[in-house]
């Protein structure tokens, strides 16, 4: 099913409304036309850890969401994306529980990656741990002892804490682990769900002597096979790579859809610096199959995204004007001390703004002119403030930009003047035909930035002014007359 090029949803099943038969009635009472291009609903299966991102399986919904039912009638109405997280699953599934009681002779034993698969001896040399691009602290294993034998097994863990991981590592390169990609991808298609957002997928290629993060051409091969299944089975896939951008345009020429994770930064560089020129380069060559955001259940990119195309010194104001805002940071995990290490920005994008609604809703037009298919994260689409309190509850500087919303909640933000701005920005963006034509961006002055669409008769010309955050849409309407709209 062709993706469509309209506004997607992105949102955990329990953020609005509390459950999944909520969200649908949401998503049909007041965001059917807001979100034609679908809803990404995040990870909605039993997990042991990160909010849903460690699965104990994909075969069952939640029961605290709903259940498949619920999953199948929201997808009568929306494309439904969900993650398949093919780097790990849940040291509580019952996939890692038989390996931890059996050992090598439990069934499931080649799902996942002891060393000596990647280092024969079993041994890992520590100029080899050195070069492996980490996401927890030391090196990315962890140690189990077999309750059947004793024995300890050491096995690939990437993420998680230094004492202990809930996300096991998966061994792609096996046919078990194949086969049971293949059940989820087929199970996921039967339920309705159209797209598959492969989470984590960089750090699936283990390779002696390297970062075992995208390693080439590794990573392709798996990357064209799971494609190849995918196409058979009729769904969609959306690589998650969070890397410097050159991996977006690799991962593009092949054909993917990637997501656009340059945007949100650079467009706080737009306007905090009062100028639109790195931005007009960069949309003036960033891959055209892509899924543009300025917010998500993550942070605001910084690094390794934004190398390259930021100074160390950008990235820095950004990030400064940010924390000044309220935001908090995640950090570059390395074994040398870094002199900038902000991996990404935990903050709404509103806040980030200064909860400026003007500068909100420029920031949100630039993202639906900007090439590829917009996707919104749920506390953008009202225009959300940050949840300091949710921070201290949960204990992840994640969860500022993760409030859950009541119906009622959400019944009364809509009610906001910023909100309805931006809805009626939305519709405008849903239905123009100019978005499926030419794209065009050019910067007459230095905080002036004009993206231009065409296609046929049908024109549409956004303009932001940095220095003021003001916009202006000019476009030929029914009548072939040009019109001004002020979002």
């Amino acid at each position: 099913m062709p993706v469509k090029n309209k506004l997607q949803l992105i949102t955990y099943a329990n953020s609005l409304g509390g459950d999944l038969a909520n969200l649908n009635t949401l998503l049909n009472r007041h965001f059917a036309d807001i979100f034609a291009g679908g809803v990404h609903i995040l990870p909605p299966f039993p997990s042991s850890a990160d909010r849903g991102f460690a699965p104990t399986t994909y075969f069952e919904i939640e029961p605290s969401f709903g259940s498949w039912d619920d999953i199948r009638e929201i997808g009568k109405n929306f494309d439904v994306v969900v993650d398949v997280m093919v780097n790990h699953i849940s040291r509580q599934s019952k996939y890692f529980k038989d390996f931890a009681a059996n050992g090598r002779q439990s069934e499931f034993a080649d799902l996942f990656i002891t060393v000596d698969k990647v280092w024969p001896s079993g041994v890992v040399p520590p100029e080899d741990v050195a070069k492996i691009f980490l996401r927890k602290p030391d090196n990315p294993f962890s140690d189990i002892v077999v309750e059947k034998t004793g024995i300890t097994e050491r096995v690939w863990t990437s993420f998680g804490t230094k004492e202990w991981s809930e996300q096991i590592d998966l061994d792609v390169n096996s046919p078990l682990t194949r086969r049971f990609i293949v059940d989820i991808l087929e199970h996921l298609h039967r339920n309705g769900v159209a797209m598959v957002r492969l989470d984590a997928v960089g750090y699936v290629t283990k390779k002696p002597g390297t970062s075992c993060f995208f390693v080439e051409p590794d990573i392709y091969e798996f990357m064209d096979w799971i494609k190849a299944e995918a196409d058979r089975i009729g769904l969609d896939l959306l690589p998650e790579v969070h890397a410097h951008y050159s991996y977006q345009h690799k991962l593009a020429e092949r054909g993917y859809w990637v997501y656009d994770f340059v945007l949100p930064s650079l467009l706080l560089h737009s306007f905090f610096s009062g100028s639109g020129l790195k931005l007009r380069d960069y949309l003036a060559t960033c891959p055209r199959k892509q899924m543009t955001m300025l917010d998500c259940h993550d942070g605001i990119p910084v690094q390794p995204d934004m190398d390259d195309v930021l100074s160390v010194d950008e990235m820095k104001r950004v990030v400064d004007v940010c924390l000044g805002r309220g935001a908090n940071l995640n950090r570059i995990l390395s074994p040398t001390p870094m002199e900038f290490d902000a991996h990404q920005i935990n903050c709404t994008y509103y806040d980030a703004l200064g909860r400026n609604d003007d500068a909100y809703i420029a920031a949100r037009a630039v993202q639906f002119f900007t090439p590829g298919t917009p996707q919104v994260y749920y506390v953008g689409i009202l225009a959300g403030m940050n949840d300091a309190a949710a921070v201290g509850r949960v204990g992840d500087g994640r969860a500022i930009n993760r409030h859950d919303y009541s119906v009622a909640e959400v019944e009364q933000e809509l009610e906001r003047p910023v909100v309805k701005r931006l809805l009626e920005l939305a519709r405008f963006r849903n239905t123009y035909a100019a978005f499926d034509g030419e794209f065009e961006a050019a910067a007459t002055e230095e905080n002036l930035l004009s993206l231009t669409w065409r296609s046929g008769i049908a024109f549409c010309s956004l303009t932001v002014d940095f220095r003021d955050s003001t916009a202006r849409i000019e476009y030929r309407n029914a009548d072939g007359a040009l019109a001004v709209y002020r979002p």
